[in-house]
């Protein structure tokens, strides 16, 4: 029999749904931020554009994650572990988003206030 090589070794489906589990949570999370941010009835301000960027870059990077974990091939640890790198790039990249927001906010700069 054949031994597995690197590119052919698998990962448990209940890991790996486990982990579309913890990519639907947080991106589902991420779009919530989003649409909150977005249904504030305050103006926009040209400040709000880069931090609105940001973070729907990074939405759509944990979206393809989570169509890349529900492919059948997910299941090689190859694919595997590139998903999960890009996840977790892309909640670096929305939390990057959120803090310019903050700063933003801070500084005076937006009229979308995230802060009280």
């Amino acid at each position: 029999m054949a031994q597995e090589t690197d590119d052919q070794e698998k990962i448990d489906a209940t890991f790996r749904n486990g982990s579309l589990t913890a990519v639907g949570i947080i991106a589902g999370f991420s779009l919530s931020f989003i649409n909150t941010w977005v249904s504030n009835p305050n103006d926009w301000s040209r400040s709000d554009i880069l931090p609105m960027a940001v973070m729907v870059v990074g939405i759509a990077l944990q979206v393809k994650v989570f169509a890349d974990l529900l492919a059948r091939d997910s299941l090689l640890v190859v694919k595997y572990d590139r998903a999960r790198r890009l996840f977790l790039i892309a909640v670096i990249i929305v939390a990057a988003g959120i803090a310019i927001a903050l700063v933003n906010d801070i500084l005076g700069l937006s009229s979308q206030k995230m802060l009280g």
